[in-house]
């Protein structure tokens, strides 16, 4: 547990009168690709965000790249995760009135850098995604496919330790989902990136190390 990436002991979340994450104790190694599998309503995607920061435990302990993210103040977690943490969402989250380009580059607005550097940053991170032909566009002229590669190409702008996947492929079909399931693998395989995936879909989760379970809150055997 020392030399994880992540470590969570016995988190729980109540909201109201229902435990919605029942007392879940997981790790993630440095490297390691983890899927989440669980139907819909088992509490997976809360659960992701109780180990992302997004949400805060009603008990139990979190340790994110060294960091206590249980205790961390509102302003400390924000810098954190801009720091350390790429996000992948099933909706893409991408700003509709910014380009392809500006929204990739849309994390490294708070720090002191001129536009043509944080284009070409961006820019190169999308050629990775084989999209610097859409550079300029915005999302509403973009596929679902090439929505979800400028996201991934935000999630990576700023050297991440880990990657945080919420149903990456969940609003695609399932060839264009299986070409970003490719490029989440080829990340992983190339760049050593640590990623935690949620996902519904067991065929998809064979891309991972490994599976992990969840049921009515719990992880499962």
């Amino acid at each position: 547990m020392n030399d994880s990436i992540l470590a969570a002991s016995d988190i729980r979340i109540t909201f109201g009168d229902i435990e919605v994450v029942k007392g879940v104790s997981v790790d993630l190694q440095p490297g390691e690709f983890v899927s989440l599998v669980g139907k819909s309503g088992s509490g997976k995607t809360t659960l992701l965000a109780l180990l992302s920061g997004l949400e805060r435990p009603t008990s139990g302990q979190v340790t994110l790249c060294g960091q206590d993210i249980v205790t961390a103040s509102e302003d400390e977690l924000a810098l954190f995760r801009r720091a350390n943490i790429g996000f992948i969402f099933q909706s893409f989250q991408l700003i509709p009135t910014l380009s392809a380009w500006e929204n990739v580059a849309v994390p490294l607005f708070p720090e002191k850098m001129a536009e043509e550097e944080r284009r070409e940053r961006a820019t190169s991170l999308l050629r990775q995604m084989q999209m610097e032909h859409r550079l300029d566009q915005l999302p509403g002229t973009l596929s679902g496919g090439e929505k979800q590669r400028v996201a991934i190409a935000r999630a990576l702008i700023n050297h991440p330790q880990i990657i945080f996947a919420d149903e990456p492929t969940g609003n695609l079909d399932s060839q264009t989902g299986q070409a970003i399931m490719e490029i989440l693998t080829t990340l992983h395989r190339e760049q050593g990136l640590s990623i935690l995936m949620v996902t519904h879909d067991l065929e998809l989760s064979k891309s991972a190390d490994r599976l992990l379970r969840m049921q009515d809150g719990a992880l499962i055997p």
